[in-house]
């Protein structure tokens, strides 16, 4: 974790007045530390909202797991623990394995498959270019549709927007869940 206290602390259901309220309507009575926080902001987290449910719905082609891979990559990159943490739940309940969840950490060559190796070039690249080489898009889209791979830039740029707000307004891990050791440096 960037930082060992919130910045913007997460608002308490007494907090919160009827826009709040309005914004997190969706998300029941076990509403995360991320949107406890972006409520403060509720124009803003309603329209996040819109396109992060773009991001983690079945309108973006990439499968779930596949989804999961950038997602967390991206995460792991930003050195985002809160990112990383949430995602290892939803990777595992995509079909990952823990063993390929500590692969993400470790890149592409960690004996990931020609596709998955893929999605992490391309994820790399996004995050120290802002760009994929056409090496790698090519290679991309050998395994991907053409809409996959636009699912794969809009996926990173949406975590990665996600990772900087998380690691800037120190979203703290939520209860019962534990940082991976390797973010704690950070």
């Amino acid at each position: 974790m960037r930082l060992s206290k919130a910045r913007i602390s997460p608002l308490s259901d007494a907090e919160m007045g009827p826009e709040q309220k309005e914004a997190l309507k969706e998300f029941g009575p076990n509403i995360l530390n991320i949107f406890r926080t972006l409520v403060r902001a509720p124009k803003a987290l309603t329209r996040f909202n819109a396109w992060g449910g773009y991001v983690l719905s079945r309108r973006n082609d990439l499968p779930a797991r596949e989804r999961e891979i950038v997602i967390l990559r991206t995460g792991y990159l930003c050195k985002s623990g809160y990112e990383f943490t949430q995602h290892t739940r939803i990777g595992l309940e995509a079909g990952m394995t823990e063993a390929e969840i500590e692969a993400v950490k470790r890149g592409a060559d960690a004996g990931w498959s020609a596709a998955d190796a893929a999605l992490i070039r391309a994820t790399d690249e996004l995050h120290a270019d802002q760009f994929i080489s056409d090496k790698t898009w090519n290679t991309l889209k050998q395994h991907f549709s053409e809409k996959q791979c636009m699912d794969v830039v809009f996926t990173t740029g949406q975590y990665t927007q996600v990772s900087m707000m998380l690691n800037t307004f120190g979203v703290q891990l939520d209860a019962g869940q534990t940082l991976d050791p390797e973010l704690k440096a950070y």
